[in-house]
């Protein structure tokens, strides 16, 4: 008999039935972290997380039943197999997918993108294996925390959550009457400055390169329009991003 031929004949239609359906509810969990995802056109959305997850469902069946080879009908370990731990194939899931959570985030300049992406990621194969090694209600309670949390979290920012990057630049010719009206609109607007630079134009104007912190309701027409009252100001942009 072959080693595929023991294989097949260690597994019946039944249990050769479950394999698939936990991919298929591994699929099924994975769906619903991913489609919260792609709803926010993020980076990684409903595919990448259907393919995480039911790849770790069939990375966590190989682990734990595709090893029946590794012992004869008699329960005796066959050549070259001594030390063998199914186990290890699963463990290395959790390290591997670190690389592709990796990918998920970027740095421009002062803000950094993609954590909470990477998470999901790295949450969703943990998911897989729970439901790959059987664990359905593990792995469907998991999806759901982590779905709930995607969706109410967003809904409900507290801390850094509530807040996002905003950029000013501006020529000013009075450095005194920008300062003051620039420190309390920021007082007013409880805005955190991240970085200040300032260079000098050949006409005398003073060029204010500011990075701020500033709440997720402020909007670039929101920052254009103090900028605009005030008069010492010539020139200006503005932008706001994650």
């Amino acid at each position: 008999m072959t080693l595929a031929g023991y294989m097949l004949g260690q597994f019946s239609l039944l249990q050769y039935a479950e394999f698939l359906l936990r991919i298929l509810v591994a699929c099924f969990c994975g769906a619903c972290i991913g489609f919260e995802r792609t709803k926010r056109l993020k980076e990684a959305g409903l595919r990448t997380h259907i393919i995480v997850c039911s790849a770790a469902a069939v990375m966590m069946i190989v682990s734990k039943y595709a090893f029946g080879d590794v012992v004869d009908p008699n329960g005796s370990g066959l050549f070259g197999t001594h030390g063998t731990d199914p186990a290890r194939l699963a463990a290395q899931i959790i390290s591997g997918i670190s690389f592709l959570g990796a990918g998920m985030i970027f740095r421009t300049g002062n803000s950094v993108r993609g954590l909470t992406t990477a998470a999901g990621i790295w949450a969703t194969a943990g998911i897989g294996l729970a439901i790959g090694a059987g664990m359905y209600v593990v792995g469907v309670f998991a999806t759901a925390i982590v779905a709930v949390s995607q969706i109410l979290m967003h809904r409900f920012m507290i801390g850094a959550d509530t807040m996002i990057i905003g950029k000013i630049s501006c020529a000013v010719m009075d450095q005194e009457a920008f300062n003051k009206a620039l420190d309390a609109y920021l007082v007013q607007k409880k805005i955190q400055v991240i970085s200040t630079r300032v260079s000098f134009q050949e006409n005398g104007a003073m060029v204010y390169d500011l990075t701020l912190r500033v709440n997720v309701d402020t909007t670039i027409a929101d920052l254009t329009e103090f900028l605009n009252s005030v008069d010492s100001v010539r020139a200006l942009s503005c932008e706001l991003g994650k």
